[in-house]
């Protein structure tokens, strides 16, 4: 079941986006895009995470786009994207749509950074062939099936949660609350900054982006990744917050153990959205190891 509902107005809810003026709409795989493109150089493709939208990438996009082209969609479902059919919220359907995407804007990513589980969306569509960067950077990739309470949410939960089509609306309402929202990033071990909570609270309201989330986890497999990986023909930088309490830093050095050229480097200090907390250490990060696997020079 995939939850239907208008998607966030763009003159309202996106008056004043973060990158505004790099975004545009476009149709690809059947549905509407909203997607971000800004700078000059190799391509550089950046997914966000369940959730979140190209707000995530707010102060890192600026910062990368002085050296590469940077394509920064908003996932299916999520933001200012519409809702996909159903059998695209699947991991491999989400490699199906993101692939199109691509095809409709003319690129093929020299590297591609992924955040949570943006990163398993990149490493399917590696060994999908719809992608072949020189290198995938993981941002605190959700690489792996959630286990316990630490993972806040499973595929079986946000199923029952969207039979029920007024899940979204009431966790839309109650989003209404700001210090709900404030919990909710906490909790992943992270702190950021008040524009950053606020526009997370601003799509926490819509119920066509909560949907889009839950539709997403709902239709979420990660049980396969796992051993797969091991057919990953290309580096992978598995980038880890010390502090993130939504996937386990040890979810890193398992698959690291499976990838045959996987590398984990650990963030002190930061969270799940470190990126968000640190955005001039990630981009100097990614441009350094841009410069590592040949996709920048000097």
């Amino acid at each position: 079941m995939v939850f239907r509902a208008h998607r966030p107005d763009w003159d309202t809810v996106g008056h004043d986006w973060p990158n505004r003026e790099h975004s545009r709409f476009l149709l690809a795989h059947g549905f509407r895009w909203h997607v971000q493109v800004a700078g000059q150089g190799p391509v550089l493709l950046l997914l966000h995470g369940t959730g979140a939208s190209t707000h995530s990438f707010r102060d890192l996009l600026p910062r990368l786009a002085e050296r590469f082209t940077v394509i920064v969609p908003d996932l299916p479902g999520h933001g200012f994207t519409a809702n996909p059919p159903a059998s695209s919220f699947t991991l491999p359907g989400m490699g199906r749509s993101v692939a199109a995407l691509l095809r409709e804007l003319k690129v093929k990513p020299a590297l591609a950074v992924g955040h949570s589980a943006g990163a398993a969306i990149l490493i399917r569509m590696a060994l999908d062939r719809h992608i072949h960067p020189k290198a995938i950077i993981s941002l605190n990739g959700a690489l792996l099936p959630f286990k316990g309470s630490s993972g806040h949410w499973w595929s079986g939960l946000a199923k029952l949660l969207l039979m029920n089509p007024l899940v979204p609306r009431l966790f839309a309402w109650s989003a209404v609350d700001q210090s709900r929202v404030e919990t909710l990033i906490r909790d992943t071990g992270s702190e950021i900054d008040a524009r950053g909570l606020e526009l997370y609270g601003r799509l926490f309201k819509e119920p066509a982006h909560v949907g889009g989330a839950l539709a997403m986890m709902a239709n979420w497999d990660l049980r396969a990744l796992r051993d797969l990986v091991a057919r990953l023909d290309m580096p992978l930088d598995l980038v880890v917050g010390e502090r993130d309490a939504t996937v386990k830093p040890a979810d890193a050095e398992m698959i690291a153990a499976r990838a045959p050229n996987a590398h984990v480097r650990m963030l002190p200090g930061l969270g799940h959205l470190a990126h968000e907390e640190r955005p001039d250490v990630l981009a100097t990060l990614i441009v350094d190891l841009a410069q590592a696997h040949g996709v920048l020079t000097g």
